[in-house]
């Protein structure tokens, strides 16, 4: 598993994946390198809408059409910390560019752009991140945590969030459900 690049793909939870923050979850893989691997979850919606979280950092909405969108849980690291994943890229202050479409912010000046234009205007707003050591997320594969498969923006921008990883699965050619719960090496 050495050598082996997640930027830009999705990791699916398998079946007996049973730690809470992780059951169930599509994350999306905004950065995977030799130190190691950042990622957001992408299927779970916390219950605070755009409108609530820019109340609550005092950034005036001026376009409404976008108020109702979910907050997602990000991961279990820095929960206190938005991050923005949109589309395209864009130029703001602090931003990964996970490739030449998508990008992933964290700084206030991508927030305060959608709040006054409406734009970006496909977007993900995420309380928290995942974040994977050196090697980290290279030794759950090989303990058949997680399966791989490159990422879909129509996934992460288009569908709601509760057909997300259903989608993802769908790419693969498999269902969750057929998934079994121990997985043997050989």
């Amino acid at each position: 598993m050495q050598n082996i690049n997640l930027t830009d793909h999705f990791l699916i939870a398998m079946p007996a994946l049973d730690d809470p923050f992780f059951s169930k979850a599509l994350i999306y893989i905004a950065e995977h390198n030799e130190q190691g691997a950042l990622g957001i979850i992408v299927n779970r919606p916390i219950d605070m809408s755009l409108a609530t979280l820019f109340e609550k950092i005092d950034v005036p909405l001026e376009s409404f059409d976008l108020a109702n969108l979910p907050i997602f849980f990000g991961g279990p690291v820095q929960t206190d910390r938005g991050f923005v994943l949109h589309r395209p890229v864009g130029e703001w202050q602090s931003t990964l560019a996970i490739n030449r479409d998508v990008g992933l912010t964290s700084s206030r000046d991508v927030l305060q752009a959608v709040a006054r234009e409406g734009k970006p205007r496909e977007i993900m707003v995420t309380l928290g991140y995942s974040g994977w050591g050196a090697g980290q997320l290279e030794n759950e594969l090989a303990q058949n945590t997680w399966l791989t498969v490159p990422a879909d923006p129509r996934i992460l921008f288009d569908l709601p969030y509760e057909d997300r990883l259903p989608s993802a699965m769908e790419i693969l050619g498999v269902d969750l459900t057929n998934l079994a719960v121990k997985a043997g090496h050989a």
